[in-house]
């Protein structure tokens, strides 16, 4: 497990040793999640994390909130050769599978249709465009991970998986102008998903990836929008939003939350679901009978890990204080 002091990489250390299973955690932040204190940069470190080593869970990445604090050759020998560093010494030491975390972030330009077009409906079909350093590297390490499945057989998952960090919005007109919650309950209509989920799929790419050799998949929450839907909801998204959950008004009013006016794009996990049996429990409608229930509409899982933070000084909003 690579990445185990993480959001993700602690959520799955506690799962999977919750399961009864062995697993070696390595990150350059000690924890109590994490066996190796290293960097997936050092081939040495990663070669003998492997031994003996049934299958990788490759978290570890540089962020999109390392952009602006991290040099684009940090994220080349982060994203790109650490992964490769991964999937070689994999291959090497014999692991039946691997599974790599990937992010939305890779379609990058892709996900802003132009002005007058509808949101665009984000499936694994539409080409990437990265628009930044994360989204390129990312884009680059999943290539690699293809490259090598093919090549060496090394059966291999991307999850491309959506928000699922607890930190606020790092756009401050988003932040000033709703609270925290009722954004993310928000993103959950067509771009978050529990980590909780998040880590159900994982397992279950685990699982899976014998049969299906390579496969890219989004991880997101089951959006409520259908295609039909794309051009209204780019224009004026809280009438599909009440069309579709009438009650939906009241309960916001209750907390003093509002719905955002627009919405750009739509993550699509029909693939996910097909493929990897995967059933997200988290979604919109889930969040709403929480909330009418006066309960907190995030896992128990999400709750317990809580927010983590990207840099060691903190870089507001990235950081909480």
């Amino acid at each position: 497990m690579t990445g185990s002091s993480g959001h993700l990489g602690e959520a799955l250390v506690r799962t999977l040793r919750g399961e009864g299973c062995e697993v070696i955690g390595l990150d350059v932040v000690a924890s109590s999640y994490t066996d190796v204190v290293g960097s997936i940069v050092d081939r040495r470190v990663v070669r003998r994390c492997l031994d003996g080593v049934e299958a990788v869970l490759h978290t570890a990445t540089l962020h999109k909130p390392h952009v602006g604090t991290q040099t684009r050759q940090d994220f080349v020998d982060t994203n790109v050769t650490g992964t490769l560093n991964l999937l070689e010494e994999a291959t090497s030491a014999g692991v039946g599978c691997f599974v790599l975390t990937s992010t939305t972030s890779v379609f990058g330009r892709a996900l802003v249709p132009p002005p007058g077009a509808p949101a665009a409906w984000i499936t694994e079909d539409v080409v990437p465009v990265p628009k930044n350093i994360y989204g390129a590297t990312k884009k680059a390490a999943e290539d690699l991970a293809e490259l090598v499945s093919v090549d060496h057989g090394l059966p291999c998952l991307v999850l491309r998986t959506s928000r699922f960090f607890r930190e606020p919005d790092d756009h401050s007109e988003i932040r000033n102008a709703y609270e925290d919650a009722n954004i993310k309950v928000n993103e959950l209509l067509y771009r978050r998903v529990d980590l909780e989920d998040v880590v159900g799929a994982h397992l279950l790419a685990l699982s899976r990836a014998t049969s299906v050799g390579f496969g890219r998949y989004i991880i997101s929450a089951t959006t409520p929008f259908s295609r039909d839907d794309m051009d209204q909801v780019r224009e004026d998204a809280p009438a599909v939003v009440r069309r579709l959950f009438p009650e939906c008004e009241a309960t916001y009013a209750g907390y003093g939350w509002k719905l955002f006016p627009k919405i750009d794009r739509v993550y699509v996990n029909e693939k996910a679901r097909c493929d990897l049996g995967w059933s997200p429990r988290y979604d919109f409608a889930r969040a709403l009978a929480r909330l009418e229930a006066g309960e907190d509409p995030r896992s128990p899982l999400a709750r317990s890990v809580g927010a983590k933070g990207y840099h060691s000084v903190p870089q507001y909003p990235y950081t909480t204080p």
